[in-house]
C-alpha cells in the first residue's frame, strides 16, 4: 500500500521558524534552500522566505522565518515561535558549544514558552564536522528527553547536502504529525489511531467476514491512493505478514490485526504519510476526529428550535443496542458499551454532562431507554457530536436523515400545540429546596438524607410514560441558585427551555419566598427576551409539616402569576404525584401556565390600548373616505342632471 500524493488537509501554507545560536548557519541554510545553490554572502537575518507549493510533493507552500538570537530580539523571537507550525533548531557541526546549547538553553526555552510545534534539529556546516561524531549516538538521549523533537538531520549549505530534506521533514511533521498516531516510547499505535483504523477496516470489509479479501484490498487501495494493487503486491503484503505476524492474515484475507500491524510498520519506516493519507481519505482531521465537512450539521436554526433524532436514527440505535448486547439481557454492560464505541475516538459519555445523566450501574449496565436517553441528550446539547458518533458506530446516511430541527417554540405557542418528543426542563429553586432529589427521582434512585450542595449545572434524562400510552423524553437541567444570574445574563438562555419548574421546601416560608422571587425574575426575563415558557411550582418535602400559611401563600403566588397551583411531592416517601407527567403535559401545551408579571401585564394593556386606538383611527379614516366618496358621487350625478 504505497503512499501516493498524500492529502495534506486544508492548509494553505506551513510556517517554519528557524532558530539557533549566532553563527550556527541559520541564514545560509535558508538561502541555500530558496536559491538551490550556495551563497557566500548572506545578510545576518533574512526576510521571510517562501518556498513554492511545487517544491515538495504535498503541494503546500512553505514560509520560512529567519530569526536573530541576540538578547534585544528575544521578544520578537518568542512571538515568532508562538506562530510557528514547525521549528528548525540549528547547531554548527564544527562548534560543539552550539550543540550543547540545545539542551542547556533552547529546548528548555521552548518548553518555558509552551511551544507545541514539532522541532527538527538541524546540524549545519556538515562539511566542517569532526569525522568521529556519530549523530544517532549523540542525539538519542536528547530525543528521549525531549519528545517534541521530530527528527535530527545534518546538512551542508556549502556542499548543498540535505538542505531540502531539512524543510521537507519540517513540513512533513506538520502535515503528517507523528504524535497523534504513534507512541515513540512504546513503539505502538496510539489508542485513538487504532480506533480510527478499526472503523476504516470495518467500512472496507463489505462482506463482514472480519477480513479484507483481495477485492476489498484493491478497492481500499484505489480509494486512498488512486491506483490498484497488482496481484504480486498483494501476495508480497501477505508474505510479510505471514513471516512477521501470522495472525495478521488468514484464509479469508487481511485481518484487523494485520491491518494495524502494517500501519505501525509504515510509521516505523518513516512512511507516516501513508497512514495519514488513509485517515484523511476517510474524513479524519489532525485530532483523529471526523472533519466538519463530513458531518453536514445544519448551522442555521432559531434559538427556540431544538434538535432531535429522527425515527430512522432511533431505529438504527435500537439495532446497534441489540447487536452489542452480547448476552441478550437487555442492558449494555461497560465492556459491551466500550466495544460499541471502539470505532469512535473515545466513549462520548465518560464525562459530564453525560456521565451521570442516566441510571447506569457497573453490574446492570445501561438499559435501552437509558441508551436512547443519552443519545437524546447529546443530540439536543451538541448535534455535531451526536452525528459524528452515529457515523463512528456505523450510521451511513447523511445528517438530514439522522436529525430533525423542531418548529420554533414561539410558533408552537400560537398553534397551542407542539410536535416535539424531547423536552428540556430548567429546575430552579433556593438551596436545600430539593432540586437534586427531584432530578434523581426521575431515574428512580432512592432518596438520600445526605445533603450535598450543587455547585454546577447537571442534567438528568429519562423516558416518561404519558397516560395515553405515548412516550416522551424529559431532560431535567438543574440550575444552582448561585448560577441563575449568570445563566440569564445571556438573553437567549431561556430559548432552549420548554418548561421551567421552581422547587421549594413546603415546610419553609423562606424557601417559598426564594422560589417566588426566582419565578418572578425568570418570568420577567422571559417577557423581555420573548422566550417565555410554561412554569410550575413544586412543593417538595410534603412529608414535613407545612408552615401555617403555606397553602394560602403559594396559592396567591400562582394566582398572581397566572399559573397552575403548586404540585405537592414527597421525594423521601416516593409520593411523586405524577410530577413528571405533569411537567411533560405543561411542555406539550406551551400556551398555558406562562407566568405574567405586573410589568408584563402593564405592557400588554398598553399594547392593547395602542391597538384599539389605531383601530379607531383606521375606522374613522375609512368612514371619512367613504363619506367623501359618496359626496363626490352625489355631486357628479347632480352636475350631470343639470
Amino acid at each position: 500500500m504505497p503512499a501516493s500524493n498524500p492529502i495534506s488537509g486544508a492548509r494553505t501554507n506551513v510556517r517554519i521558524v528557524v532558530v539557533g545560536d549566532r553563527g550556527s548557519g541559520k541564514s545560509s541554510l535558508i538561502a541555500a534552500a530558496a536559491a538551490e545553490t550556495f551563497r557566500q554572502e548572506v545578510p545576518p537575518v533574512l526576510p521571510p522566505t517562501r518556498l513554492p507549493a511545487d517544491y515538495y510533493p504535498d503541494n503546500v507552500p512553505i514560509i520560512i522565518i529567519d530569526t536573530s538570537s541576540s538578547l534585544e530580539n528575544r521578544g520578537r523571537l518568542a512571538e515568532e515561535l508562538k506562530r510557528a507550525d514547525a521549528v528548525v533548531l540549528t547547531y554548527a557541526c564544527d562548534q560543539p558549544s552550539t550543540l550543547n546549547r540545545l539542551n542547556s538553553f533552547w529546548l528548555h526555552e521552548f518548553r518555558r514558552l509552551e511551544i507545541k510545534a514539532p522541532v527538527i534539529v538541524a546540524g549545519c556546516k556538515l562539511d566542517r564536522r569532526d569525522e568521529d561524531f556519530n549523530l544517532s549516538v549523540e542525539m538519542a538521549p536528547l530525543m528521549q528527553q525531549f519528545r517534541e523533537i521530530e527528527t535530527c538531520i545534518e546538512c551542508s549549505a556549502a556542499n548543498m547536502l540535505q538542505i531540502q530534506e531539512v524543510f521537507y521533514f519540517a513540513q512533513k511533521a506538520v502535515l503528517h504529525p507523528t504524535a497523534p498516531l504513534f507512541d515513540q516510547e512504546t513503539q505502538t499505535l496510539k489508542p485513538r489511531c487504532v480506533r480510527a483504523l478499526k472503523r476504516i477496516f470495518i467500512l472496507c470489509d463489505h462482506d463482514m467476514d472480519s477480513a479484507l479479501n483481495d477485492e476489498e484490498l484493491n478497492e481500499f487501495q484505489v480509494k486512498c491512493f488512486n491506483a490498484p494493487l497488482q496481484p504480486a503486491e498483494i501476495v508480497g503484503v501477505k508474505r510479510v505478514l505471514q513471516e512477521k505476524l501470522p495472525q495478521g492474515v488468514n484464509e479469508l484475507g487481511l485481518t484487523l490485526t494485520g491491518f494495524l500491524f502494517l500501519h505501525a510498520l509504515f510509521i516505523e519506516k518513516g512512511r507516516i504519510e501513508t497512514t495519514w493519507t488513509v485517515l484523511r481519505k476517510f474524513g479524519y482531521n489532525d485530532k483523529l476526529k471526523l472533519r466538519d465537512d463530513y458531518l453536514s450539521v445544519p448551522s442555521k436554526k432559531a434559538p427556540d428550535q431544538s434538535v432531535e433524532l429522527t425515527s430512522e436514527a432511533v431505529e438504527f440505535l435500537k439495532g446497534v443496542f441489540s447487536t452489542f448486547d452480547d448476552d441478550k439481557d437487555g442492558v449494555l454492560r461497560s465492556n459491551e458499551l466500550e466495544d460499541l464505541f471502539s470505532t469512535a475516538p473515545e466513549s462520548p459519555w465518560d464525562e459530564a454532562p453525560y456521565k451521570d445523566a442516566v441510571e447506569r450501574t457497573p453490574l446492570r449496565g445501561l438499559s435501552l431507554s437509558g441508551f436512547l436517553s443519552e443519545w437524546a441528550l447529546m443530540t439536543s446539547l451538541n448535534p455535531a457530536q451526536s452525528i459524528a458518533n452515529l457515523i463512528y458506530i456505523g450510521y451511513n446516511c447523511n445528517a438530514s436523515s439522522a436529525i430533525n430541527i423542531t418548529r420554533r417554540r414561539s410558533v408552537d405557542r400560537k398553534k397551542q400545540q407542539t410536535e416535539r418528543n424531547v423536552f428540556q426542563c430548567f429546575v430552579f429553586g433556593p438551596k436545600q429546596a430539593g432540586k437534586s432529589a427531584l432530578l434523581t427521582s426521575l431515574l428512580g434512585r432512592p432518596f438520600s438524607e445526605n445533603y450535598t450542595p450543587t455547585t454546577a449545572e447537571q442534567y438528568i434524562v429519562n423516558v416518561v410514560d404519558e397516560p395515553a400510552g405515548n412516550k416522551k423524553t424529559l431532560m431535567l437541567r438543574e440550575i444552582p441558585e448561585d448560577g441563575v444570574k449568570k445563566l440569564l445574563s445571556d438573553k437567549e438562555s431561556l430559548a432552549s427551555c420548554d418548561v421551567a419548574v421552581f422547587v421549594y421546601d413546603s415546610s419553609s416560608e423562606k424557601s417559598l419566598k426564594g422560589a417566588s422571587e426566582l419565578l418572578s425574575y425568570v418570568a420577567r426575563q422571559g417577557e423581555e427576551s420573548g422566550f417565555g415558557m410554561p412554569c410550575l411550582l413544586i412543593a417538595a418535602k410534603n412529608d414535613l409539616d407545612l408552615y401555617p400559611t403555606a397553602n394560602k401563600d403559594s396559592a396567591k403566588i400562582c394566582l398572581d402569576m397566572g399559573i397552575d397551583a403548586p404540585i405537592p411531592v414527597s421525594l423521601k416517601e416516593r409520593d411523586l404525584n405524577n410530577v413528571f407527567s405533569r411537567i411533560v403535559s405543561a411542555a406539550e401545551h406551551p400556551h398555558l401556565s406562562v407566568p405574567e408579571t405586573d410589568l408584563g401585564r402593564s405592557q400588554k394593556r398598553y399594547r392593547q390600548l395602542v391597538s384599539r386606538a389605531l383601530m379607531c383611527l383606521s375606522v374613522g379614516a375609512a368612514t371619512t373616505f367613504i363619506g367623501l366618496a359618496a359626496y363626490r358621487a352625489y355631486a357628479a350625478r347632480k352636475n350631470t342632471s343639470s
